[in-house]
């Protein structure tokens, strides 16, 4: 090809089509169509309509595609500003007159593997010929065409494929979308993890995903019209076995009613490449377990499906196939990706050992693949609850969540502390000599990269309280498990769930959002009794709104206790994970590795919801504030969290219904004096800090605002807001909104996104949950 510039016009080329007056012309992206358009009727000083030799222009993805009659060997094309003359080259579809073709692209795959692609496709479908543009920019040896040529034909001719038709084309100028990088570059892999991580790679014109489609026709015209059956593939993709077809993929193509059909593909990997070996199809015995849109190509028969039917990359313009006429075709993302092996393609925790690639790859490619580990459930847990948490300086609060947690059935607790000063750590001590909990110190260092609670959880795996728990979950002293069903207790949900999906072993609470109920003071009473005002159930903003907690059964399905979720699932068992949100309804697979919040899909709060008391009154928010965030501990809980945090928009007193076996297990647990003494020395201390806070100026006006009109108001309005207003904080609400008498149900407000603000996830959990 030898593209040609011709009064601001790319012309890619010019065909004529047999021996008669008949040719096609193709402009690149960026040709002007309104300079082949047909004048506006009575313009006198319009150019003439088509000239004479033009029968048609049609735009196509950008570009243009002229066709026209005329037996100059040069025909001269006439525009709206000039004119221009053509050099039509004859068509060749004598090449391919009868044969099964692909149409392909290579970026910058070997001849090697070129070849072995041929090779399959010509034992196992039938293929008969190739049309291969070789997009590869031209600036390295390896990469120039006549090079490539000449390595692909001695290839060929080792595996005995001489009695293929293979033609390739260089384009002569980058067919690329512009502004994009090369799609073999790792940043471009669709599920490569820790993309937010790279450096975004240059513009690469020679390998950015196609954007002169327009050379598709190009190739119809020139070579492909004749054809029996053609495909659309890149050198990289497999069309799959057609196990026990009696017709091959071009048959089908033939058959079908339309001439048409559709090429689904999906991307494969290796599990793991051989060290100083390069990647090959054999390799590629892995597919991702969820479910991904595929990649959209198609199979045609020129002559049965009409030629005026345009070819672009994901369909035959005017010829949908039917539901029932698509073959699959897998896409090798090791050989694609420039010099990449799969770790760094695809999330590990995301890839199961596909059965039919395996065969596949043994069978077909006589090859021994590396193949992933087995995994196995852990036989045999107990049926015991353990909760694994992390406190500081949350004395006063301790034994209302331990009464209520051991009322409703958990046996076991594991907490982790640091750096606290009102008594924690001697109560927390004091009830492990009892037995009532295990207490540790936290591992983790305030110089070091890994959060406190992340810290905790990495020692928690190794604790024979967790290794031999049946169910453990990761949750705060502010959360509280509120089973909605029966007596309230864990064996009931447990019941439920093992009911609705037998085997069930996971379930998500989604937080309910309690607020401090307009309670400014400190008591010492049961916050389930004190704060009974909350977020309504549909309450997607703020993003923390809606986050969850997950009980799992303890079956080493996920190698690893999250904040939020297990996680490192081992890819093999996804199969096994059998999870539940909080009304009883079946997770989607979406979920099955990332993810730490529900949304209209997975939220659920009938069977069981997690009461999350994140703010408490206004004075023991001022000891929160002063103590600092589990995670997040270079960050200010102040009042954009408040304002976050503070839902007193409906009432929800479902809890209370345990009332009578929490206050069993409190008095229970405060007829040992020793108990009671250290929960009352705990007290004393929180009310001793609140007044040392309150007494100094900066605390006493943060008090004041926080108790204040306005923010009690904003506190039942949050459903009006957009995400921004609370990136932002309160101060960007408007007092004629967050103080007038009342706003109407669909009344919304919110500002333009700053440029530079983090989400403030409440658990930090949402920056590593992509598995590796």
């Amino acid at each position: 090809m030898n593209p040609i510039l011709l009064s601001g016009q790319v012309l890619l080329g010019a065909i004529r089509q047999g021996a008669g007056p008949h040719f096609r012309a193709f402009f690149a992206v960026g040709s002007d169509l309104a300079e082949f358009a047909p004048p506006a009727a009575g313009r006198e000083d319009a150019p003439t309509p088509y000239s004479g030799n033009i029968s048609e222009v049609r735009g196509v993805s950008g570009g243009i595609m002229l066709a026209g009659h005329d037996r100059a060997a040069s025909p001269q094309i006439q525009l709206a500003h000039g004119s221009i003359t053509l050099d039509p080259i004859a068509d060749e579809h004598s090449l391919f007159a009868g044969l099964n073709v692909i149409l392909a692209f290579r970026l910058h795959e070997s001849a090697n593997v070129v070849a072995d692609w041929l090779a399959y496709h010509a034992q196992h479908h039938g293929l008969q010929a190739a049309l291969i543009f070789d997009r590869a920019a031209p600036r390295s040896t390896k990469d120039k065409t006549a090079g490539f040529t000449d390595m692909l034909g001695a290839a060929m001719s080792v595996r005995g494929l001489s009695h293929l038709r293979v033609v390739v084309l260089n384009p002569g100028i980058p067919l690329g979308k512009a502004g994009s990088p090369a799609e073999n570059h790792i940043w471009t892999a669709p599920d490569a993890p820790n993309k937010d991580r790279m450096i975004p790679p240059p513009d690469d014109p020679w390998r950015a995903p196609l954007g002169e489609e327009l050379i598709l026709e190009l190739a119809k015209w020139w070579f492909l019209a004749d054809a029996r059956a053609v495909l659309l593939l890149d050198v990289t993709d497999l069309v799959a076995p057609m196990a026990a077809a009696k017709v091959s993929v071009f048959d089908l193509c033939v058959q079908a009613p339309k001439g048409v059909i559709a090429l689904h593909g999906k991307n494969i990997y290796p599990w793991r490449l051989r060290d100083d070996h390069a990647p090959q199809f054999g390799d590629h015995i892995c597919s991702q377990f969820e479910v991904k849109p595929p990649i959209l190509r198609w199979g045609v028969a020129p002559a049965v499906a009409g030629f005026e039917k345009t070819w672009r990359m994901a369909r035959v313009s005017y010829s949908k196939p039917q539901a029932d006429q698509s073959v699959a075709f897998w896409r090798a993302m090791a050989i694609r990706i420039d010099g990449q092996g799969n770790p760094a393609l695809a999330a590990k925790a995301s890839l199961t050992e596909d059965p039919e690639l395996l065969r596949a790859s043994t069978a077909l490619f006589g090859y021994k693949p590396v193949r992933m580990p087995v995994a196995a459930i852990k036989s045999g847990p107990s049926n015991r609850t353990c909760i694994v948490t992390t406190m500081k300086n949350e004395g006063p609060f301790i034994l209302e969540w331990l009464a209520y947690h051991r009322a409703i059935g958990v046996e076991d607790v594991l907490v982790y502390t640091n750096d606290c000063t009102d008594g924690t750590d001697t109560l927390l001590s004091m009830l492990q000599d009892k037995g009532l909990l295990q207490h540790r110190a936290n591992p983790w260092k305030p110089d070091g990269t890994t959060k406190p609670q992340h810290a905790a959880l990495q020692a928690a795996e190794a604790e024979a309280i967790v290794q031999n728990a049946g169910w453990v979950i990761c949750m705060d002293v502010d959360e509280f498990i509120n089973v909605k069903l029966g007596d309230g207790k864990l064996a009931t949900l447990f019941a439920a769930m093992e009911a609705a999906l037998p085997g069930a072993n996971m379930i998500s609470m989604t937080w309910r959002l309690f607020g401090n109920s307009d309670v400014h003071h400190y008591t010492d009473t049961f916050l389930t009794q004190q704060f009974a005002l909350c977020a309504q159930e549909v309450v997607r903003k703020p993003h923390q709104a809606w986050g969850f907690k997950t009980l799992f059964r303890n079956l080493d399905i996920y190698k690893k206790i999250g904040v939020h979720r297990p996680k490192g699932l081992a890819p093999s068992l996804h199969d096994k994970v059998k999870w539940l949100n909080g009304s009883g309804r079946a997770m989607p697979d979406k979920m099955l590795r990332n993810g730490w919040r529900s949304s209209l899909d997975t939220y659920g709060y009938d069977w069981v919801q997690l009461n999350h008391y994140a703010v408490r009154s206004v004075e023991s928010f001022l000891v929160k504030r002063d103590r600092g965030r589990v995670n997040h501990t270079e960050r200010d809980q102040g009042l954009a969290y408040w304002f976050r945090m503070n839902h007193n928009a409906v009432e929800d007193r479902s809890i209370q219904a345990r009332h009578a076996l929490l206050q069993a297990e409190w008095d229970r647990l405060m007829r040992d004096p020793d108990i009671r003494a250290a929960h009352d020395h705990s007290v004393a201390r929180h009310r001793a800090k609140i007044a040392e806070l309150r007494a100094t100026p900066a605390h006493g006006d943060f008090y004041d605002e926080l108790k204040g009109m306005r923010m009690q108001t904003l506190s039942r309005r949050l459903k009006h807001f957009g995400t921004a207003v609370f990136a932002a904080g309160p101060s960007v609400v408007p007092d004629e909104i967050a103080l007038a008498p009342d706003l109407p149900p669909d009344f919304f407000f919110t500002i333009k996104a700053p440029e530079d603000h983090a989400q403030d996830h409440d658990d930090a959990d949402a920056r590593d949950q992509a598995e590796t």
